[in-house]
Order: C-alpha cells, then sequence, then structure tokens
C-alpha cells in the first residue's frame, strides 16, 4: 500500500504529506525486510516462530504483549481526550472505541499462543526496544500532550502493522500457508478500515491546527510541528521493534526518552 489511499477512502491530508516527506524511513517501518520476506515466501519459519514466540526468546508474543498491555492505557487516554477535545458529529469516540474490543481479543490471542508454546508471559522481561517504546507511550498520556498529537501517534502506530501485513495478503504475495492466520490478524480488511478512520480523524485535526483555528496561532503551529516529530518517533520505535523481533537489534534508531 506504501500509504496510498484505499478506494473509497480518500487521503491528501496532512498525514499524506508526512508520509511522502518521510518516505524512507515509512518504506522502512511497513515494509522491513522481515516482512518483504514472508510476503516473498523466504522467510525462515524458524526465524518466523521465534518471532512469535520461542523459547528462550519470546520475542513477539512476549514483547508485544507487554507493549499491548501499555497500549490499552494509551488508547483510553485518546479516548478521554476525544471526548473532551473530538468532533462529536464525527464520531472520535465511536471510531476509538470500535477499536478496544480488538485489543481484548489481541491480549487473548497472545495468552493462547504463548500458551501452546508453553511460554509464562507474567516472566518475560521487555527488552530494551520494548521499554523504550512504552516509555513513548507513557509521555504521550500526559495531559499536557494535544489530542491532535496523541491521535498522529494513535494512527501510525496502528497503520503500521495493518500495512505491513496486508502486504503479505495481497495478490502475488507467496506467504506460506502456516503464516496466514498471523498476517490475517493484522492485515485484513476491517483493520485497514479502522486504521483508515483513525487517519481521518488525525488529518482532521491537524487541519484545524494547521489553519489556525484554535485560539492561539503559535500554538497551533507548534502542536502540527510536534506531531510531525511524533509521527517520526513512531517509525522509528517500529523498526527498532521488527529488529528486535529477527533478531538483528544493534542500535536504537529512536531518539530516547
Amino acid at each position: 500500500m506504501d500509504g496510498k489511499s484505499k478506494p473509497g477512502v480518500p487521503y491528501g491530508g496532512m498525514t499524506d504529506t508526512w508520509v511522502k516527506k518521510h518516505r524512507p524511513i515509512y518504506i522502512g517501518a511497513t515494509r522491513h525486510p522481515f516482512i518483504l520476506s514472508i510476503r516473498d515466501g523466504t522467510v525462515d519459519l524458524s526465524a518466523f516462530k521465534r518471532w512469535l514466540v520461542s523459547k528462550p526468546h519470546a520475542i513477539n508474543v512476549g514483547q508485544d504483549y507487554i507493549f499491548v498491555r501499555a497500549f490499552v492505557p494509551f488508547v483510553a487516554s485518546v479516548l478521554i481526550r476525544a471526548y473532551k477535545k473530538g468532533d462529536e458529529s464525527s464520531g472520535d469516540m465511536e471510531v476509538i472505541l470500535s477499536g478496544l474490543g480488538s485489543l481484548n481479543d489481541e491480549i487473548a490471542w497472545f495468552k493462547q499462543e504463548a500458551s501452546k508454546r508453553g511460554v509464562d508471559l507474567s516472566q518475560v522481561a521487555p527488552e530494551k526496544p520494548t521499554q523504550h517504546y512504552c516509555r513513548f507511550l507513557e509521555e504521550l498520556m500526559r495531559p499536557e500532550v494535544d489530542y491532535t498529537v496523541a491521535m498522529a501517534a494513535f494512527w501510525a502506530i496502528e497503520a503500521v502493522y495493518q500495512e505491513s501485513f496486508a502486504h503479505c495478503l495481497e495478490e502475488g504475495s507467496k506467504t506460506p500457508p502456516e503464516l496466514q492466520e498471523a498476517c490475517q490478524r493484522w492485515g485484513n480488511d476491517g483493520f485497514g478500515h479502522y486504521c483508515s478512520s483513525l487517519r481521518n480523524i488525525a488529518d482532521r485535526q491537524l487541519e484545524k491546527a494547521a489553519s489556525g483555528s484554535v485560539p492561539l496561532v503559535k500554538v497551533s503551529e507548534d502542536v502540527v510541528s510536534k506531531a510531525e516529530v511524533t509521527f517520526l518517533r513512531v517509525l522509528e520505535y517500529e523498526v527498532d521493534f521488527w529488529n528486535m523481533s529477527c533478531g538483528t537489534a544493534g542500535h536504537s534508531a529512536a531518539p530516547k526518552p
């Protein structure tokens, strides 16, 4: 997808500008070599199992489980901001609420996969990229963080996974049958439409800020700038997360909190 709009979902807002402006890092996050190896069928299945969950590493189910548990209160904080500052006529709250159930399902799935492989998730220690990413989420929950900034991060976090795994399901892909279920979990069209809705909210908020429709134009410009920096940080953390998942973590590209 490469950040392009889906049929019937018109993009062209500020997020589109960001994706084009920062295309190398965006492609790095959504077309990581690990994802490309799944799509073209050359992935080492033992590496994928390590990414999914394995002893002693428990990389993805363990690390992603830790991340998603930290992600839930972040989403809750965005929901509160939507209640206070969102567009009621556009149903910001309803869109965000619609995704909470899937997070519950995701946590249950992680527990199920870990149980299959005899991994005790309570004993999994967070790797450094996970620690940094979770700390970043905590930063975004601070009261002084604007709804627009938090919304931009929310969209970007969800979109990276969706676009990555949707790429593995596209026509012409050679994704191994045994990996289809995991790819379908995050790459399905329903999740794609949800991400599109989040993107529309982010674009609408960014447009308001850019137009100076809030009392202080200076503050508005600052919000847009902070939102773009936050978008970039998400992409950098995502690349680090992929590197960790496939065992290639050597340095962290993301700025440390």
